[in-house]
């Protein structure tokens, strides 16, 4: 997506009403030998390979790219084999084949590509002869790979877990295909709409020696143009010890863009080709050789070495690369030849960011250090990129579900061996899925930018992958159980829909836990009418409720079968039931409760909260943590900006990307709710009715600590011509002093300030003063997975199931927007309004409240956190199946581990990695001294030894996060900060039984295995791959 044309809504380039329009074809290519001319100089890929550069001269490196969206106004596979074009002209095909064309042609061209999903594709479509002379060209350092991974990600919306395994699918491809050659030494990230600390972490744990970033907020660039700070050291963790997330950062001075005027491809509006024929009256060479002179020299003015930058693409450029390469070869052979005979101090090159960041290392300066991230986004007074935080929460929400049955998959595929992937029902693996959910995760993917049949397209890749590994579960679960069951998952569990527990009179629940520890956890499954036994592993009953819920106008009411699992670490248990009454004498019903007016209050409360509601509202009005004696004021209830209408003359309206209200303080959906009240054994339940579109369970489970918020909005209503974007907001009366913390991507806590209501001069950000245009949306910040307010002694914490935009744009206030429904669009490139008329119109989620005392309130959100995108994963199967094979015992019950994992590691990977190796990973979850309760953010030491049940680890490999480098060779540029410079840790010496984490490290690891005789096995040796 172009980076000034979503800024503008018009293409980049042109000279204006003067231009002259874009002349013919261009002649055709010369005819290529196969064999390779190699530069002067090349040798193995890496900084060796860089091209030279005039020490006493401003060296202005140009950087051939292209930018190649996966997915966003078409979808994935229209752009890559560039059909309809009448949408949005792109075609990475041709791109990728006119470029390695070009690139054969003139050994001193260079090129530089990012996108793994797209070259893998053009890759395995190649001769032997193609893919040979393209090794060569990635051993001479002439096509470069940037960043690597399958997509370039968003960095608001994407949790980090997702990250880590959509990097390490596109590293991993290159070092498969390439070698170390292929190792991309630089991370490109010149399109996501803000940076997030933690990418940047995530990206200096993975080995990158740097980062290159095209967008920034408007005022921030201006900043820091003036005062030479374009680049700088990022330290992005509060915990790593230095310089281990330290990054060195590059901000680009025309975001990705060629500068205007010298834009020479296909998709430019009118800029001229260069005609350096001087019997010619189109000759232009002195005018555009004069241009570039006087930009190069501009920009200088900004960065502090004799080297600049130029992106010399943008979005789809290439499609003609011959185009692009004869101007550019007679840019440089004009200005070095010409004009460096006539004095000029400027010399020009093809070059790479590798190359660019190598000369800047070498230049040994101490650069300027940054501690916070580049959110919120703004490119101009009133367009802050805040809205998409919210976009398309369904899809956002089936992504989060993805990522969590996708490491169910995995954790699946590695415990039963081969069998998971060949058995009784057929051939399923993880492959899919993981690529779909690499795809989502680009930056117009989970931020919900795309188009919606591009939004379409990319939740019916995922439902693809969910059937491969739905085969590939029903064969682990079959090996591992001993028993063929006929299982099935149902998907549609959030809105009480699964047809074999509605039909069947007895049936089977397995319940997988992905987790490293064992969870107790509520199931909830719809049934037919009557009352039902539950039995555990053990064939003991277990208590059970059957709640008749309410349905919209028109439907039968649901039972739902409530029961309490306890399932043990990276393992499952297989539950009982069976209908015993068709009498529903058992059944619990909501009852209606008459608002009255006065100080009448209702309340819900299990052992540990209590939950207090205004019965004259129905609003949520008190919340009590018992065990602490903590009592917090609250209001919670439901609001809507007003978004721009039809016909409505404004500068800026909301849209996929911006969020921009009409107003700045919001309207309410309802002063009131009616509300019905059940209580069971297990559970109680306050719903509340604020609309025809808009209700809400308040819930309480027994044994719960946290309070539990089941929202449904939509469809949002438009008749009124308003646009809607929806909020839940809770407001206390707590002293936060304009402070509030959002997580970043899912890791580490970031520490956030509004403007203070009190001083209202002041506007801040933690690295340059904000002149703040927009109360609301500038102070809007991304929620992965939670935000809280504190006052230094009770803390309210809120955890989302999916990312959200949010703020406290009050002192003890907090929001959270939860959908959006817009009727226009916002300019930047989609080219349609955010409607959402399908299925994404209607959405279900939950906020789960946390009532804490500051000391021990990081336990509480890091563990639940935990448990909640990792939640155990239901398969249900009819009674009375069939043994695995004859003589096999059946096992109700399984743990993949002999022990378990401490509170504060977290089991982040556990993938099969080849025949014989899988890939583990293992991280520490709390940050340096959050928690001072129970000591949770202390270093952990684990035995690896004997640890997993189902194999053995015979030797173990540590790597870098992405698995791409062995951790004991890797190696980083050194950079100095202007705080002082840090030696690197060294990498202590690997023992399998004593591998110690420290807080917020993750460590990785391939593990040759030996995979073990299970006891129903037949007789041998033990399975191998």
């Amino acid at each position: 997506m172009t980076a000034l044309g979503r800024a503008s809504g018009v293409r980049v380039g042109g000279w204006g009403d003067a231009g002259r329009a874009m002349r013919g074809p261009p002649p055709p290519l010369p005819v290529l030998f196969v064999v390779l001319v190699a530069a002067p100089g090349t040798r193995a890929a890496g900084y060796e390979t860089c091209p030279t550069v005039q020490p006493d001269m401003l060296n202005v490196h140009l950087l051939p790219h292209t930018h190649d969206d996966v997915g966003w106004v078409k979808t994935v596979d229209q752009y890559y084999y560039g059909v309809q074009n009448e949408l949005h002209h792109g075609a990475v095909k041709n791109i990728l084949d006119s470029v390695i064309s070009a690139l054969r042609a003139e050994p001193s061209r260079r090129f530089v590509y990012v996108e793994m999903a797209f070259f893998s594709r053009w890759w395995h479509q190649q001769t032997n002869a193609t893919q040979q002379a393209v090794r060569e060209l990635v051993r001479q350092g002439r096509l470069e790979f940037a960043n690597g991974g399958w997509v370039m990600n968003d960095e608001a919306a994407t949790h980090y877990g997702a990250i880590v395994d959509q990097m390490t699918l596109g590293l991993r491809f290159l070092q498969d295909t390439f070698g170390d050659d292929g190792r991309p030494r630089v991370a490109w990230h010149i399109d996501p709409f803000g940076h997030s600390r933690e990418q940047a972490s995530l990206f200096a744990q993975m080995g990158f020696d740097g980062i290159f970033l095209g967008r920034m907020d408007y005022q921030d660039r201006e900043l820091r143009k003036k005062k030479r700070e374009m680049e700088l050291v990022w330290r992005a963790s509060a915990s790593l010890q230095p310089p281990t997330a330290d990054l060195f950062t590059g901000l680009l001075s025309n975001a990705y863009d060629p500068p205007k005027h010298l834009c020479w491809d296909l998709v430019c509006d009118h800029d001229s080709s260069m005609v350096g024929d001087p019997f010619s009256p189109e000759d232009n060479a002195d005018v555009l050789i004069d241009h570039f002179l006087d930009v190069a020299t501009k920009q200088w003015q900004s960065y502090r070495t004799n080297h600049i930058v130029m992106t010399m693409g943008g979005d789809f450029h290439y499609e003609n690369a011959h185009m692009w390469f004869s101007n550019l070869d007679k840019l440089i052979q004009l200005v070095n030849a010409e004009q460096q005979a006539s004095g000029s101090p400027v010399h020009v090159l093809y070059s790479t960011p590798a190359c660019y960041l190598w000369e800047l290392n070498k230049a040994n300066l101490t650069w300027s250090l940054k501690e916070d991230d580049f959110f919120p986004y703004a490119d101009g007074p009133h367009q802050f990129w805040t809205g998409y935080f919210s976009s398309r929460p369904a899809l956002k929400r089936y992504e989060r579900v993805s990522y969590n049955f996708l490491q169910v998959c995995k954790q699946l595929e590695a415990l039963a061996a081969p069998a998971a992937n060949v058995g009784p029902y057929g051939s399923g693996d993880s492959a899919l899925l993981e690529e779909a959910m690499a795809v989502l995760q680009h930056h117009d993917a989970i931020t919900g930018t795309s188009r919606q049949l591009v939004a379409d397209d990319y939740a019916r890749r995922l439902a693809a992958g969910w059937g491969r590994c739905e085969v590939l579960l029903s064969n682990a679960l079959a090996r591992l159980s001993g028993s063929q069951e006929a299982f099935s998952i149902c998907p549609e569990l959030n809105i009480s829909v699964c047809p074999l527990s509605q039909t069947s009179a007895r049936f089977q629940v397995a319940i997988y836990n992905p987790l490293a520890r064992k969870v107790d956890r509520m199931v909830r499954l719809p049934v037919s009418a009557g009352a039902f036994l539950v039995k555990d592993p053990s064939g003991h009953a277990v208590p059970s409720d059957v709640l008749l819920l309410p349905q919209p106008e028109g439907q039968k009411p649901s039972p739902e079968l409530l029961f309490s699992a306890s399932v043990p670490a990276l393992g499952f248990s297989i539950y009982s039931v069976s209908r015993v009454s068709l009498r529903r004498s058992k059944t619990h019903i909501p009852q209606p409760i008459s608002q009255k007016p006065g100080s009448a209050v209702l309340n819900i409360k299990n052992e540990h909260i209590r939950a207090t509601f205004n019965l004259e509202t129905g609003f949520l009005m008190q919340i009590e943590d018992l065990e602490q004696k903590l009592v917090l004021p609250m209001n919670q209830s439901f609001f809507w900006y007003k978004a721009g209408t039809v016909g409505q003359k404004i500068s800026q309206s909301s849209g996929a990307y911006i969020f921009k209200p009409q107003q700045q303080k919001p309207l309410p959906v309802s002063d009131s709710a009616q509300i019905h009240l059940l209580k069971t054994p297990l559970v109680q339940e306050v719903h509340q009715n604020f609309s025809a579109w808009c209700a809400q369970v308040v819930r309480l489970y027994r044994g719960q600590r946290h309070l539990e918020l089941e929202w449904t909005v939509g469809p949002i209503p438009v008749g009124d011509k308003w646009g809607k974007e929806v909020i839940s907001r809770f407001d206390m009366p707590l002293d936060t002093k304009g402070y509030f913390y959002t997580d970043s991507n899912g890791r580490e806590i970031l520490k956030r300030r509004k403007k203070r209501e009190s001083r209202v001069g002041e506007n801040y950000r933690p690295t340059w003063n904000l002149n703040q245009t927009e109360p609301v949306a500038g102070n809007y910040y991304p929620v992965n997975t939670r935000i809280y307010i504190t006052d230094g002694k009770k803390q309210l914490t809120v955890l989302t199931d999916r990312s959200q935009g949010g703020s406290s744009l009050q002192d003890g206030s907090l929001e959270l927007m939860v959908h959006r429904r817009l009727l226009l669009d916002d300019n930047r490139g989609v080219g349609e309004p955010l409607l959402e008329e399908g299925s994404g119109s209607w959405v279900r989620g939950r906020h789960l409240v946390l009532l804490d005392a500051v000391g021990t309130a990081a336990a509480g959100h890091r563990l639940l956190a935990e448990k909640e995108v990792l939640a155990p994963q239901v398969v249900l199967a009819p009674s009375g199946s069939a043994l695995y094979h004859p003589g096999a015992t059946r096992q109700l019950q399984f743990s993949g581990l002999r022990r378990e994992l401490p509170p504060s590691v977290h089991l982040l990977t556990l993938a099969r990695w080849g025949p014989q190796t899988l890939l583990l990973r293992l991280e520490h979850q709390f940050a340096r001294g959050e928690d001072s309760g129970r000591n949770l953010s202390s270093p952990v030491t684990l035995n690896l030894q004997n640890l997993f049940s189902t194999f053995t680890i015979t030797r173990l490999q540590e790597t870098t996060l992405a698995a791409n480098q062995p951790r004991a060779s890797a190696s980083r540029l050194q950079w100095n900060p202007d705080t002082g410079t840090t030696p690197t840790p060294t990498v202590p010496p690997l023992d399998p039984a004593s591998i110690t984490l420290q807080p917020m490290e993750i460590r990785t690891f391939v593990a040759s295995v030996q995979w073990e005789e299970f006891a129903w096995s037949h007789g041998g040796d033990p399975v191998q791959a």
